[in-house]
């Protein structure tokens, strides 16, 4: 039978990950499994590419706390594509730094495009984020006012 040896690494973040060997050979845990991408991977794209940038549409100003909506689409000049091989794994909308909506999509059956029903307490940055499966995650903004 094989020996199992299981150990604590520290990956590069500082967070301990947990390593399983078996019959000699390292398992890695996520944490060591993201330092073997680039940087240019890791890195957010911010400026503006028509396949991958994100478009939102939204209202430039909204009463405080009523309802409105946001619809997200990947690709400012053209839909991105929605295959196995090259897709969006998510859109995330953000009120400046903080997570409001996120929505998950399937590589083949879903259509790079969501709309989030959201209200707001006050003006801000809207920001969409969408990760595809190729790269690193892109960023688009927009500025909302939001009235009394």
């Amino acid at each position: 039978m094989n020996d199992v040896a299981l150990h604590v690494r520290h990956a590069a973040c500082g967070a301990a990950v947990l390593c399983l060997g078996l019959a000699g050979v390292d398992v890695m845990a996520a944490g060591e499994q993201a330092e073997q991408f680039t940087p240019e991977y890791q890195q957010l794209h911010t400026t503006y590419d028509a396949k991958h940038s994100p478009k939102i549409v939204a209202p430039d100003s909204v009463k405080r706390g009523d309802w409105f909506t946001v619809t997200v689409s990947i690709g400012a000049g053209s839909q991105h594509p929605s295959l196995a091989e090259h897709s969006i794994r998510y859109i995330a909308l953000y009120k400046d730094s903080v997570e409001i909506a996120r929505a998950y999509l399937h590589p083949v059956y879903s259509a790079p495009t969501v709309t989030f029903t959201v209200a707001l307490d006050e003006g801000g940055s809207l920001r969409a984020l969408a990760e595809p499966n190729h790269s690193s995650a892109w960023e688009t903004s927009k500025k909302i006012e939001v009235r009394p």
